[in-house]
Formats: structure tokens, sequence, C-alpha cells
């Protein structure tokens, strides 16, 4: 006998007076899909047949997808998640129908997917009646405000949250009382490569900052980086443990949020029991539908508006598979397009696609997931209009205003090693980078873990990094700059043009043997290049180092900064011996390099000086600071 009851009568009910055989059934989404009611329902289901469950991601063992339900039960699933569902897609028990979190809900109200039941999960009602959806709010808003029958677990271990959470005990048509543990998602185990893109990741956050963090390793792997920021805010579809740990430590206040200011917004929450205690009753957090935190205009009113979002696999030019691999159908599109909009709407805002640059195939054999075109069957979810930044354990690359051919080069130079010849040559079958364009490893370790440093001079923020193939237009736009004495300095007579081949190789540099760094700052949202400095190696252990530096930018401590970069990372290669040569007439250069320690050597050029360091002395005591303004 069913434990179902009319909260108006208090009367028992049985489930074929609320369900019949062919109709549709909505399921509780995420960490609150009621277990114990649709238990409930097979244990008592005698006489019905077909019923098709649809529902978002459910944080359960879906045991209604089993095959052994499947006169009882067929599933639609809008997201696909656990085993069982996605055995059942891939048998052809299942049916997967792909859409946008934000839209899912009007696939109830106009009917598209018309609901006779929703299952949910609720907390029990307050002295007013009033129920609370808890820690799912998302689409279970719409499918109570448009199921015919509205069938309800109440679980006393359900949070109260707050927002447009709550439903009238008049709403409910049926109910009963089965306490248990809400589900939880157990923190995923980390590893070096996705430490890495966390850290990468969070050199884009900026203080003040919205978030939109989605679920799974990489995305708690940026949360965990984020602890030194401040006055970050979260508008984002979900919430984890990690959210909460920034709250906690006010990392997270929402201070600077231009929508919602002072509040966490998500549409649910998924986690340990801490999240779970954390949100009961917890006014600076609040819950909306999906189509209210989802929507890409109201994401958009969000300054600094920042999505994070994961892919199976992404192409050289950015199309991003995320709901399938190859023809399986994997997971599902949830609210990435949506944010990833959103992002790219929003004054300052940076839509993001992070993932780990290999997996393994089913065979143990390990594949990359930066792939030089979407593997076959594969759906692209996100376009390559829609991404500005692809990180991986490598990187980051950065696409936006970005050609197919500038493109290519950053992805492959976020691949994993093994893969970036491959991946450069089949690119060549497709003509998008030309024969002289040649891939070198771009990264230098000695910058620090992410490959970059950050300054202030003057009042100004730049960003100290290795130069990359995709900068071959930033080079060549850099050399225009410059005025005819600046030319003459830096290469001893009238150059007057920079060619697309001589920048490229310019910046094709093998950055294990040579060096070749530049300052960028943003105008605007494009990067551009305000100072390089190189080194080349010497078969006798010495280096030959030389730098430019834009005529407006001088005087400000780039070019000395450069220099002590370039010293210090030679000594760390066990380099014995740095020079250069320097036009006699070229004073702020030669001062630079007498104020680092270089001594002037006889040389046999009347119009140059030779100038070197023995690097096997004692390293001087400099100060090389990135947070204070540097003056020469």
């Amino acid at each position: 006998m069913s434990s179902l009851t009319s909260p108006k009568t208090n009367e028992p009910l049985a489930w074929d007076q609320l369900l019949k055989s062919g109709c549709r059934i909505f399921l509780g989404s995420h960490a609150a899909v009621p277990n114990e009611l649709m238990a409930d329902l097979v244990a008592n289901s005698r006489g019905l047949n077909d019923i098709e469950v649809t529902h978002v991601f459910t944080l359960s063992d879906n045991f209604w997808a089993e095959r052994k339900y499947a006169e009882l039960f067929t599933v639609n699933a809008l997201y696909i998640g656990g085993t069982a569902v996605r055995n059942a897609v891939a048998e052809g028990r299942a049916d997967y129908t792909p859409t946008f979190l934000s839209e899912v809900p009007k696939l109830f109200s106009d009917h598209v997917l018309p609901l006779d039941a929703a299952l949910i999960m609720v907390s029990p009602p307050d002295e007013l009646g009033y129920c609370s959806l808890g820690v799912s709010v998302d689409v279970v808003s719409s499918a109570v405000k448009n199921a015919t029958t509205v069938i309800a677990q109440i679980n006393p271990s359900m949070p109260r949250t707050n927002g447009h959470t709550f439903i009238h005990r008049d709403q409910i048509h049926a109910w009963m009382t089965a306490d248990a543990p809400i589900p939880e998602s157990p923190p995923p185990e980390m590893d070096q490569a996705v430490e890495q893109i966390g850290q990468y990741v969070s050199v884009l956050v900026e203080n003040g900052s919205t978030l939109q963090i989605g679920m799974g390793k990489v995305h708690d792997a940026v949360l965990r980086y984020l602890g030194n920021h401040k006055d970050l805010g979260v508008h984002s579809e979900m919430i984890s443990d990690g959210v909460a740990q920034l709250m906690k430590s006010g990392v997270i206040n929402n201070r600077k949020k231009t929508y919602h200011r002072g509040k966490t917004i998500t549409s649910y929450c998924m986690g340990s029991k801490m999240l779970y205690d954390f949100v009961d009753g917890n006014p600076h957090v609040e819950l909306y539908p999906a189509e209210h935190v989802s929507s890409p205009v109201k994401i958009s009113r969000n300054d600094k508006m920042v999505a994070i979002n994961s892919a199976i696999e992404v192409d050289l030019t950015g199309q991003v598979v995320s709901d399938s691999i190859g023809s399986l159908l994997y997971s599902g599109i949830g609210g990435q397009v949506d944010f990833i909009r959103g992002a790219a709407l929003s004054k300052g805002g940076k839509p993001i696609i992070a993932l780990p640059s290999t997996a393994r195939d089913k065979n143990g054999k390990l594949i990359s997931r930066i792939v030089a075109s979407v593997t076959p069957g594969g759906g692209v979810v996100t376009t390559r209009a829609h991404v500005h930044y692809v990180v991986t354990e490598y990187g980051i690359a950065s696409l936006r205003g970005k050609s197919v051919r500038e493109r290519t080069l950053e992805m492959i130079r976020i691949a994993h090693p093994e893969f970036r010849r491959e991946l450069l040559e089949k690119v060549r079958e497709f003509y998008w980078v030309p024969e002289y364009q040649e891939q070198a490893p771009t990264t230098v370790p000695e910058l620090g873990p992410v490959d970059q440093k950050r300054y202030t001079f003057d009042g100004i923020r730049y960003t100290l990094r290795p130069l990359r193939p995709s900068d071959e237009r930033r080079l060549q736009e850099f050399f225009y700059t410059h005025n005819k004495e600046t030319l003459m300095m830096r290469y001893n007579h009238h150059v007057t043009q920079m060619s697309r081949e001589k920048s490229c190789s310019l910046v094709s540099v093998d950055q294990r043997k040579d060096l070749a760094l530049c300052f960028t700052d943003y105008d605007g949202g494009s990067e551009v290049i305000q100072g390089v400095g190189r080194y080349y190696f010497y078969s006798n252990n010495s280096c030959e180092v030389a730098f430019v530096i834009k005529e407006s930018r001088r005087g400000k401590g780039i070019a000395s900064t450069l220099l002590e970069e370039m010293e210090r990372i030679a000594r760390k290669r066990g380099i014995e011996k740095m020079f250069a040569c320097v036009r006699r007439d070229n004073k702020p250069m030669l001062k630079v390099f007498e104020s680092s320690g270089f001594v002037t050597r006889p040389g046999d050029s009347m119009d140059e000086l030779y100038l070197e360091l023995d690097l096997t002395s004692a390293e001087s005591d400099k100060k090389n600071s990135g947070d204070k303004d540097k003056k020469d």
C-alpha cells in the first residue's frame, strides 16, 4: 500500500488515481531527486505502463532507467547523467533531448513537453503552509507550475533556502513523508594537470569579478586557487562546497556585483552536507529558476562576468564538444552556452573553456582532447565564435578576435607536447598555416607556475610572458610603432619593413634554448605589446641579449625589469655569460646595462660597445617585485 496522502483531506491515495499509462512525469533535479517517492511508485505501480520520465541531471543511482523497469518507464533525458541513464540512452531504451537549461522551462510552459505530473522533493511546510524546494529550484519551479498534478516527497532533511524557492501546500496534490539524507557529491580527486588548470584559470579572474562555476574536478581546482582574490561574486546555475568555503573566508562577498548585489545567486546546490547546512536559511544565498539565473541577458548585467565551463574536446578553431564522445551521447548542454554568451555580453566579461589536454580511450591509449577537427559524430555545443579563452594544463589560449590561423597556433600551443607536431601537420592540410610557420615550445617555466608575471609601472598593469607564434601580428604592430631613431638603435640600420615571414620567425622561438619575452597591456579588449626582450644562446654557454621598448613607455622600469628577468632565467639555466652589442650613442640602453652590472669590454667596432656580465659570480641583490611601481 502506498504512503501517499492528500494534503487537503489526509486521505490515502493510490498511484493509479494520480497517473495513467503513457503519461509523462517530471522528476526532481540534481540533489533533490525524490528517490523514496520513485521507489514507492515502483512498488505500487500495478496497472501502469510506458510512463515517460523526463529530467535533467539527477544525483542518484537512477534505478528507474534500469532495463528491468523498461515496461514501466521510458526515460527522456534533458541532460544525461549517471551510468544507468547513459547506458539506457546508448542501448536505445532512453532518449536524449538536447536543450539549453534556460529553455527547459519553456518546453513545459509551451506544452512542447506537457507534464501530467511533477514528482519533487521539498522541505516540510512552515506554519503558513509553505514548503521549500530546497537545494534545487532550476527547472523544478517550472515543472511545478505547469504539471497537471504535483506529487511531493516531504523530507525533513531538506534545507529551507531563500529566493524563489517556495511552494504552498495547496499546490501539492499528493505527498508522502520520507526522511532521507540529501544526496552528496563527493569531492573529486585532483591530479597535477587539473591543479595546473586551476592556477591558469585563476590568473584570468580579476578581483571584483562575478563567477559562474560548473561541476567537476576542473571547477573545484579553480575555486581552490581563488583564495587570495578579493570581492568576488557568484551568479551561477550551481554552487558547490568550494563556493561555500570562499564565502566563509570572505573572498566571495558579492559587494562588487552589478546585478543582485550582495547575494550569491544560483539555481541549485550540489556537494556535501557542509554545503547543504550552509545554505539552510542563509540570507546571503538565493536560489532562482533556471530561466532567470541562466538567461544570457540577465547574466550579462553582471560586469566582469567570468563563465568557466568544461568540454570533452575542442578543435583547433575553437569549436567545443561537451555532450558527446563522437557519436556516443554522454552528458548534455546544460547552462554552458547560456553562460558563455552572457559572459561575452558582459562588460569586461570572460567566457572560458577549461579542460585537461589529454584523456584515455577505451583501450587505455593516450589521446588528445585538442583536436584538428571534431571527432565524427561529435556535437558542437559551443561555437568557435562564442569562446574567448581555452585553458589546459599547458597554458591559456586567447581566441577572441583571432583569425583561424592564429587560433590554430594558440590551440596547438596548449595541446600536449606529444601531439603538437601532428596537429600542425594536420592543419597544413587545410592551408590554415603557411609553410614558414613552425611550432616550437613556448613555455618558460622559470616565470612561475602560470608562465607569466604581473607588474605595475606608473599605475599601469602589465603582463610579462613569453612571445608566442600567435603574436605574429602583434609583433608587426609593435614594430610599426617605432620611429626611425629606435629602429636605427635596435637594428643599426634603417629597417622599413616587418614582413609576416620575418615576424613569424621572431615569435617562433624554441624557448628551451633561446628566450623571447614581452611586456603587454590592454587597449580596450586588445592585448598590445609594449616591450620585447630576448637572448640568443651560443654554444660556448653564453647568450647575447637585446631589448626594445615602445617610445611612449620608456623610463618607467620596463627595460630594467626585462633585463633582470632574462638574467635570472639565464642563471637558472646555468648560462655562464650574457653579452650585448650597443651603439655608443644609445645612452639610455647603455645606462640600463651598466646599472645591471654589465662591464664594457674592448670591441672591434668603433660604432658599438661590447658589454658583458659574468653569471658565474654571486647574483647581486635585486628587488624584483611585481606588485610595486618600478622606475629606471
